[in-house]
């Protein structure tokens, strides 16, 4: 077997972590069902259609380790109905090529909570969207044939991330010189990673033994801070004063009632109604804790966005 790593998924994560591998002098292929117009110089490329196993099969092929950073489309219909497909799609295709798996998760399954974020939460099922994470989080611990590592993570943010709380309408529109607008409440302590901290831990957990797999790890993240914290730092950056619009929790209620997209994001209102804390203290003594303060974070993205 050949030890190319075979990252799934281009969007952010999958970015962040194929220029980590590509750095590294490691052979890499993308595979997602279009080819990246932006895709470095040395790095393959495999159509690759998630739903359909002889599609996985194909991209697989190989591969001696297999990283996965997709995305499907937020909503709760498609979850429930495709995400239990494509794991059990991806979990045939590794064990068919004996290729390890680390997989790019969120922490939706342990549902809504009052103290810091911990891998040994129980699985939930408030919620759709949470519903359908839980679902494929047992698949993945119930197959005894694939070595799978989970890395979860909190909301994220970084240079390229638009969609996010801290994406497009956050530090994009801060950069361009616009208001940012908040969906809920920008004052509850909140973590979010930053994207090329999360590149790095996918590649510490392609290259971590054995014994590190067959679970989930919790991304370790900068000091907690709130939202508007965040996006002060992003005005600081940029050189403005923060001007920031709020949707109150009625008109977030309103705004469902007629734009779907709303009603999906109102399902995650636990999210943003208390702390929400990541406990990464087994990643930490296990690996590493150096990850990218806000201040530097921030700034980097901010000037990545800038006009």
């Amino acid at each position: 077997m050949s030890d190319t790593a075979v990252v799934l998924g281009y969007g952010p994560v999958g970015r962040a972590t194929v220029a980590r591998l590509k750095a590294s002098g490691r052979p890499v292929r993308v595979a997602q069902r279009s080819r990246p117009a932006d895709l470095p110089a040395g790095v393959g490329f495999t159509p690759c259609d998630v739903r359909d196993p002889a599609s996985v099969r194909a991209a697989l092929a190989g591969a001696a380790q297999v990283a996965v950073a997709i995305g499907l489309a937020y909503t709760g219909t498609v979850w429930q109905r495709d995400w239990p497909l494509a794991m059990q799609n991806l979990l045939d295709g590794c064990a068919e090529q004996g290729a390890r798996m680390v997989f790019f998760d969120n922490l939706y399954m342990v549902g809504p909570q009052t103290a810091p974020l911990t891998e040994a939460m129980p699985l939930t099922t408030n919620g759709r969207k949470p519903a359908a994470r839980a679902k494929i989080t047992q698949m993945w611990q119930a197959d005894g044939r694939v070595s799978v590592a989970a890395l979860r993570a909190p909301d994220f943010y970084g240079p390229g991330v638009t969609l996010s709380h801290l994406g497009a309408t956050g530090l994009a529109a801060i950069a361009q010189g616009k208001a940012a607008t908040f969906l809920f409440s920008p004052d509850q302590p909140h973590d979010y990673a930053y994207v090329p901290d999360i590149g790095r831990a996918m590649v510490t957990l392609l290259d971590a033994p054995d014994d590190a797999f067959g679970r989930a790890w919790h991304m370790p993240c900068a000091p907690t801070r709130t939202s508007r914290e965040i996006l002060a730092l992003g005005a600081a950056s940029a050189g403005v004063p923060l001007r920031l619009r709020v949707l109150s929790p009625l008109m977030v209620d309103c705004l469902a009632l007629a734009m779907p997209f709303m009603r999906e994001m109102r399902e995650m209102r636990f999210q943003w109604d208390r702390p929400y804390q990541v406990d990464a203290s087994a990643w930490q003594a296990r690996f590493w804790s150096d990850v990218t303060s806000f201040e530097d974070g921030v700034a980097a993205t901010v000037r990545a966005f800038a006009p």
